[in-house]
């Protein structure tokens, strides 16, 4: 019988005929910050920027073999998924129709298309994604299409483990750790299969959508009653029930999960010192690395950097986060006084490294009091603690919203 390991080898020797393989780089900076060997898989420089063309360059290549005379798939994404299937329906010349919620971004839409040209047809359906999966699979049961999963399909595991086929011919030997970004579990599911007991793991996802911590919890995959958006290349509700039959004996402590905010720390990292442009699922892997650093000082780790498809136009967001995450930014309610002179002793009790973001005043006539919704960006997050003890010996009443999700949702 053929191995897991035989047919991924296959599969990665197939698709140098389509692709090279992505780089695998030591990354001087991360190693001498945690005292290990920290090298970078980058499959953030694919041809579409993530790893997710070779799971659809191997479902596709198999479907194909097996039926030839199939000429139409069909996927239903957002993101990355589509724009790897779009790519293949160019490479191999078949049709594809690719489903996208209407509320995708313009940019998205416009990548999807350029990696596809007249292969391809992109059709926007549903506010959101559920909507717009059930749209795709009545196509496909319309026209008899082929549906390409983008996580819950074994030939889409097996691509994924091109990955690590990749390291360890990169590399020479396994590393001590690879540490794996976690969404519907393709691609982790790959990886473990292929290496099996052969080095340790680090499975990282996103705080807001923890699903196979959730799985290992329950023992088998459910779906999470909300998911936080913001890694949108990793808010999965619910992991595959294939990829989680590879995953079901991991270790829950070995399953971390990454603060959203946090996670825009590291890509602003990573751009500023490193010039490597991620998203924020593809600086899952680097951004946990703070959370096993006791694990890997002295190891030779692997992270999986895996995509690096983001819009420049979230960056605002990403630095916003970044900011108050790291204490820097705080924003918060002050009640001043209706009378002349008030703003000024406000504005004297500033420190020297303090500056106004924002503020949005509203005086009423029939109060004395009015208030005040201010911002501060400082140098330091300890000045703030300087800030607030010079507003609380001047009796200023103020509170601090920066943390209180409802507020700042409505607010900032």
């Amino acid at each position: 019988m053929t191995s897991f390991r035989d047919t991924a080898r296959s599969a990665t020797a197939a698709m140098r005929d389509v692709f090279p393989a992505t780089p695998l780089q030591r990354n001087a900076h991360l190693s001498e910050r945690f005292g290990a060997d920290i090298w970078l898989k980058r499959e953030d420089l694919s041809p579409v920027r993530s790893y997710k063309l070779r799971g659809a360059f191997n479902a596709m290549r198999k479907v194909l073999e097996n039926e030839p005379e199939k000429g139409l798939f069909v996927c239903a994404s957002a993101g990355n998924h589509a724009q790897g299937v779009a790519f293949m329906c160019r490479h191999f010349g078949v049709s594809g129709v690719i489903f996208m919620p209407v509320t995708t971004p313009q940019q998205k839409i416009h990548k999807t298309r350029t990696f596809g040209g007249d292969a391809i047809e992109v059709r926007l359906t549903g506010d959101y994604f559920d909507d717009t999966l059930a749209s795709a699979k009545a196509f496909c049961a319309d026209k008899g299409a082929h549906f390409l999963a983008p996580f819950d399909d074994p030939d889409v595991i097996e691509g994924q483990a091109s990955v690590a086929v990749e390291i360890k011919e990169q590399l020479g030997d396994l590393p001590d750790r690879v540490i794996l970004p976690v969404g519907g579990g393709g691609l982790s599911a790959g990886v473990r299969s292929y290496f099996e007991d052969g080095c340790d793991y680090t499975f990282v996802e996103p705080a807001g959508g923890a699903s196979l911590a959730a799985a290992l919890a329950a023992g088998k995959p459910i779906k999470l009653d909300k998911v936080d958006s913001f890694v949108d290349g990793a808010a999965v509700a619910c992991i595959g029930e294939q990829p989680f039959a590879r995953l079901a004996d991991v270790d829950p402590a070995d399953v971390r999960t990454a603060p959203e905010d946090r996670i825009c720390v590291t890509m602003l990292e990573m751009l500023n010192v490193e010039g490597v442009v991620l998203e924020p699922a593809g600086a899952l892997a680097v951004d946990v690395l703070v959370d096993v650093a006791d694990q890997i000082r002295g190891k030779t780790v692997v992270c999986v950097t895996s995509g690096g498809n983001f819009d420049f136009e979230r960056l605002p967001e990403v630095k916003e986060r970044a900011q108050r995450y790291s204490g820097v930014k705080k924003y918060f309610i002050l009640r001043l006084p209706q009378r002349p002179g008030a703003l000024k002793e406000f504005l004297n009790i500033l420190g020297p490294q303090d500056d106004i973001a924002r503020f949005e005043y509203l005086k009423k006539s029939a109060r004395n009091f009015g208030s005040v919704l201010i911002g501060i960006e400082t140098r330091e997050a300890g000045n703030f603690e300087v800030l607030f003890d010079k507003l609380d010996k001047a009796g200023f009443t103020y509170r601090d919203i920066t943390d209180d999700a409802i507020l700042s949702e409505f607010l900032i």
